[in-house]
């Protein structure tokens, strides 16, 4: 199981060994010189992790905790475009170090060798930076040119973490997190921003399960016949039907379709939303999704005796879980805030 120990361990290499090997080859460090290469990443990563808003002096502060001695107006002399890629450098090697638990024994959790929660956060990043780190405005980003999308997998029964920076204009299901495989038996659960009918088969072809909102778009076949789903719900007599089905006209995914009816005032909620978004878009809102926006519609192509209709909903609201990863990241560690007007300065914050 892993402890505190390994932890310390893997931390201790990334934050020492690897920032000295990476000096000559990043250009940060081409002679002995203060700071060392792990002295400057101990000084920003520890820094901002005590306090997000740390300035220089703060910082410098730290890096002679850390055993080196120099002064704000030295630190600040550092920031530089080798210094971002020293960082960078780093921050990969933090991703490739493996710290899980191990499987957890918990009811559910434990008919799967993993549960893999896949999702997304874009940061927002000064227009200088847009040839590092494409954006494309929009409503995430607030009309950046630049932004990072840093894309990341949970795994709920180890809580081993991978994840994969792209540019902020990418689309999930362009990923580089998309066609990560799976272990034989797992369940990945998405959104529909990673929907893909060739990734789902993909899955199915490893020998491991999805279970994903059903993207309305798609073509939804039943005993040979197409689905009119808002048809063929509202015949349905039980709260929750499900049905075998092949997904898309060509694709034709093999998977079970999972209805479950909402409350009304989830409903109408979900209505107002549909409203709200075509008329921000000065469309009209589609009948047939204003029907079935009283249903919750999953598909997965797990069986019944391993993934029943209110086990299905249960996993589905885990999802809920990432946000508790990106709330600290950027409501408490500050990572789509920035101290300076300098592009590599701000390139530096953010990997640190």
């Amino acid at each position: 199981m892993a402890s505190l120990p390994q932890v310390a361990v893997s931390l201790r290499r990334v934050l020492t060994a690897v920032p000295d090997a990476l000096a000559r080859e990043t250009g940060f460090c081409r002679r002995r010189s203060k700071p060392t290469a792990a002295g400057f990443v101990q000084a920003l990563v520890l820094g901002w992790l005590a306090a997000p808003q740390a300035p220089l002096a703060q910082l410098a502060q730290r890096a002679a905790d850390a055993g080196v001695g120099i002064g704000p107006q030295g630190l600040a002399q550092r920031f530089g475009p080798a210094a971002a890629d020293l960082l960078r450098r780093v921050w990969e090697a933090a991703l490739a170090e493996v710290v899980a638990a191990e499987p957890a024994a918990a009811g559910l959790l434990a008919r799967f060798p993993a549960v893999v929660l896949p999702d997304s956060t874009t940061v927002a990043l000064p227009d200088g930076l847009a040839t590092v780190w494409a954006g494309c405005g929009g409503r995430v980003a607030q009309g950046a040119r630049a932004a990072l999308k840093l894309t990341v997998g949970l795994d709920l029964v180890t809580g081993r973490l991978a994840a994969a920076p792209s540019d902020g204009r990418a689309q999930d299901k362009a990923g580089p997190l998309q066609h990560a495989p799976l272990p034989a038996g797992a369940l990945r659960v998405t959104d529909l921003g990673f929907w893909s009918l060739a990734v789902l088969q993909e899955i199915a072809d490893q020998g491991a399960y999805f279970l994903s909102r059903l993207h309305l778009q798609t073509a939804v076949f039943a005993a040979g016949e197409r689905l009119d789903l808002a048809e063929w719900l509202g015949r349905q007599p039980r709260r929750r039907p499900s049905v075998a089905v092949a997904l898309g006209v060509e694709a034709r995914v093999a998977a079970r379709l999972l209805a479950v009816r909402v409350p009304r005032r989830v409903a109408e909620a979900r209505r107002a939303t549909i409203r709200a978004d075509a008329k921000r878009e000065g469309e009209a809102p589609s009948a047939p999704k204003l029907a079935l926006a009283d249903w919750t519609l999953l598909v997965t192509n797990a069986p019944p005796d391993v993934l029943a209709i209110r086990e299905a909903l249960v996993l589905a609201r885990a999802r809920w879980q990432i946000e508790l990863l990106f709330k600290p990241w950027k409501s408490g560690g500050g990572l789509d805030e920035w101290r300076s007007a300098d592009p590599d300065r701000v390139l530096c914050e953010v990997y640190a």
